[in-house]
């Protein structure tokens, strides 16, 4: 079991990064019937990147290099704590849920991670835009020279996923687990690896994912599950 997770956890993060073998993987062990949501659906309402040498994507550049001029060694530390996107680097201090996470919960958050990795790496495919360090050789990455595409961010979209989630399980803190998802998306971009309109494609993403699983009834009574399985105030 161990073993089996291990691969699940390289596979969604290939995934994320748009791979396409990592995306067969995904749907042989799960199968098509566990999501919550139509990736395809999801995928198609994300909008074309900024054309290269557009003002949209000069902009993007501008503050790429604005980034890596003031970030500190701590700027980059936080961004390198997040460089997974894991549910808890994004929300372990903050979760709802007990530690460890109960095994039903697990099961839900990873359900969740996996049909926001399929959108993602669908639309990733789609646009195929280069990392922005790979565009201009002066960008200098302090997140490394990770591999894949860059529009729209697998971070900034599941870290949203998971914060929508949160604020419904518990709605008090909703504006902290949208701030914690927000700032997981900016370190990507304080990091090195993603243009700024990568982030925003990303959480419309998020958003637009969360809506179309909320339609769905099995979600909704996984929803309920975990509002039990929450800790009590």
């Amino acid at each position: 079991m161990r073993t089996k997770n291990l691969l699940l956890a390289a596979a969604l993060a290939a995934s994320l990064a748009g791979c396409g073998k990592a995306q067969f993987y995904l749907y042989s062990v799960f199968g098509p019937d566990h999501h919550y949501a139509a990736a395809s659906v999801t995928a198609a309402t994300v909008a074309p990147p900024p054309a290269p040498g557009s003002p949209e994507d000069k902009k993007d550049l501008a503050v790429l290099f604005d980034w890596q001029a003031k970030r500190t060694a701590a700027d980059c530390a936080g961004a390198n704590a997040q460089a997974e996107a894991d549910y808890d680097r994004f929300f372990g201090d903050i979760s709802p849920f007990p530690k460890p996470l109960p095994a039903e919960v697990s099961t839900i958050l990873f359900r969740v991670y996996v049909d926001g990795g399929k959108a993602v790496s669908i639309a990733k495919k789609k646009y195929a835009r280069p990392r922005p360090f790979r565009r201009d050789k002066e960008l200098q990455p302090c997140l490394g020279r990770v591999g894949g595409l860059s529009y729209p961010s697998g971070h900034a979209t599941v870290s949203r996923l998971f914060a929508l989630l949160l604020g419904d399980v518990d709605p008090a803190r909703r504006a902290d687990f949208l701030a914690r998802s927000d700032r997981a998306a900016l370190n990507r971009v304080i990091g090195g690896v993603h243009h700024p309109s990568d982030i925003e494609a990303g959480k419309l993403l998020g958003s637009e994912v969360y809506a179309e699983m909320s339609k769905q009834p099995a979600f909704r009574a996984d929803l309920e599950k975990l509002r039990t399985l929450a800790k009590k105030p």
